[in-house]
């Protein structure tokens, strides 16, 4: 991808940042703690998981008025699921929200720790963390993961073949006909520091560490598009390390992490492995993060339609094949839903979505939500970024977890092209 292209999409995505928050400043600029809950929104009005747990097994806890008013920051879940990455998957979830520090402004806290194991035999354990200090002055993010993996794999780009050559159409697999599977011990550690140097804006540097060892391929005919990638740019095929540093620069003024009703997320970074971290292979690459939110109802500001970009564009080097960006390749493996993991991927990746969310229940317990996305990737061999374009679409239901945090489960059903579809559940939005 030339240079100009990747600034291009930089520049993009700032100049809707810019554009939006225009609109977005008729609103006021700064938002408490308390804009979490509007003051036209009343907890007690609304009804959750912890509400049905009483009506059910403790009905005389009702008359209880102080206990209504105590909500625990933290939503502990089994975590059943299912899509089409992992399988069907059984295990214990735990996801935490709180604000830290009495100055009004400080955003809420998040966290969430996770242990699953899935039919496909993923074994998976990982925690994460989005915290803000008193006042917002510094914000830590980072994710510690250790799993045994199993990962589909589809082929490079957007499912074309730009040439005939036999090697391009093997690696670019047209029409996604083929599906091979590589196993792995993978590791990841991650973790950002930001600081807050203007209201809302922060900037930040870090570290990334993702290592898999122990790769394995079942048996097959033909190579497959990984082989054929680490004959192309020399990675060996049985394990790999992709450590470099983070630098982003971040704004936000979204009123809940969770879920948000208005309000923008905007995060540009610089990530730059390097061989001497013990990398194998040095590179540069740029990513974006863009998230916008409208809500439609000051009555009820559950109507919201929110709109969200994630892209990575690789300057120089090469990232390992499991770690090109793609499908569902975002941190929180929630982009481009009917997708599976990774089904495209190249070293410069465009997702956009738009979503609709709407309350369904008069008590906020069940709402909706409808999505679109569009993907487009670069294969390395021809196709260019923003060539061809992959839609996908879907629908889904929202159970409230804990009114007092915003948590949803969600669970959406998705369509995509190749026959491409599924189950999609999660904890929390998407985006």
């Amino acid at each position: 991808m030339k240079g100009r292209q990747i600034l291009f999409c930089v520049f993009l995505c700032v100049l809707i940042g810019g554009l939006n928050n225009v609109s977005y400043a008729q609103t006021p600029a700064t938002h408490t703690a308390t804009d979490s809950i509007p003051k036209q929104r009343s907890l007690a009005d609304e009804y959750d998981i912890s509400d049905l747990f009483v009506d059910l097994f403790h009905p005389a806890k009702k008359a209880d008025s102080t206990r209504k008013q105590r909500r625990s920051p933290i939503t502990y879940m089994p975590n059943i699921a299912y899509n089409p990455s992992i399988g069907a998957q059984i295990g214990i979830k735990a996801v935490a929200g709180k604000v830290l520090g009495k100055d009004p402004n400080t955003l809420m806290s998040v966290g969430a720790t996770s242990a699953s194991i899935t039919t496909k035999g993923i074994i998976y354990f990982y925690l994460s963390h989005n915290v803000y200090t008193n006042a917002n002055r510094w914000n830590f993010q980072g994710s510690l993961v250790v799993a045994k993996t199993v990962s589909p794999d589809r082929g490079i780009g957007i499912g074309y073949a730009p040439n005939d050559d036999p090697n391009t159409i093997l690696l670019t697999n047209p029409g996604r006909t083929e599906v091979f599977v590589q196993k792995a011990i993978y590791y990841k550690f991650q973790e950002k520091v930001y600081k807050q140097i203007f209201n809302h804006l922060f900037v930040g540097a870090g570290l990334s560490f993702d290592i898999r060892n122990n790769i394995k391929q079942g048996s097959h005919d033909v190579k497959t598009p990984y082989e054929l990638y680490n004959e192309k740019y020399g990675f060996a095929d049985d394990h790999y390390a992709a450590n470099g540093f983070l630098f982003n620069v971040q704004y936000t003024t979204r009123d809940n992490q969770n879920q948000a009703f208005r309000g923008i997320y905007a995060d540009v970074g610089v990530r730059t492995n390097q061989t001497w971290l013990g990398s194998s292979k040095s590179v540069t690459q740029i990513t974006t993060d863009f998230r916008k939110y409208w809500s439609l109802s000051k009555e009820n500001p559950e109507h919201v339609i929110a709109f969200w970009h994630w892209g990575a564009y690789t300057l120089n080097g090469a990232m390992p094949y499991m770690e090109l960006a793609g499908s569902a390749r975002d941190l929180g493996a929630r982009s481009a839903r009917a997708y599976t993991f990774g089904y495209f991927r190249g070293p410069n990746y465009f997702d956009s979505e738009l979503e609709y969310r709407f309350p369904i229940l008069k008590n906020k317990f069940i709402s909706g939500a409808t999505f679109f996305s569009m993907q487009t990737a670069s294969d390395g061999l021809g196709t260019k970024l923003f060539d061809r374009w992959q839609p996908a679409g879907g629908a889904g239901l929202r159970v409230l977890f804990n009114k007092a945090t915003r948590t949803n489960l969600c669970i959406d059903y998705a369509i995509g092209k190749y026959g491409a579809k599924g189950l999609f559940l999660g904890l929390n939005e998407a985006f």
